[in-house]
């Protein structure tokens, strides 16, 4: 039985390593493998990342792109209370039935309903957002407004 201890890598896998600036046959005395002058020949040598051999780089070519976005901004499907005439007195109007009407195309992360035109049926309208002018002309026909959480 093999012990843990007697393991040993494959012939050929671990290479001596390489001693640069010694003579004797290595074939790396002298310049160390580093060439005669110029930039890789010094210490420290190298370039910043992105560096180009003096073309103006592409971090610097490319425009910089106005503005911010905020991955956290909440988009609201909008519909008017105007538009909630198309229902019949006394529905409950939710998001599901605006979709199913083709009202609003998408939920999106919710919906708010604005204030603008005139409603002339007493709704329940449930959303999730209502502006003060859109609660104030559903409750001054009689309709009931319910936020969902």
């Amino acid at each position: 039985m093999m012990k843990l201890s007697e393991l040993l890598p494959p012939k050929g896998a671990v290479k001596e390593r390489i001693r640069v600036g010694r003579g004797h046959g290595s074939g790396k005395g002298k310049t160390s493998g580093r060439g005669i002058k110029g930039q890789g020949s010094r210490s420290g040598d190298g370039v910043m990342p992105g560096f180009e051999g003096g073309q103006t780089p592409l971090q610097r070519r490319l425009p910089r792109l106005p503005g911010f976005k905020n991955r956290f901004k909440k988009i609201y499907a909008i519909v008017n209370v105007g538009t909630l005439n198309v229902f019949e007195e006394g529905t409950e109007v939710t998001p599901e039935l605006l979709l199913e009407k083709g009202i609003i195309k998408e939920l999106y992360d919710g919906l708010k309903i604005l204030g603008d035109g005139t409603l002339e049926k007493a709704l329940t309208v449930k959303a999730h957002k209502f502006s003060e002018q859109a609660k104030e002309k559903i409750t001054a026909v009689g309709g009931r407004v319910e936020v969902i959480a």
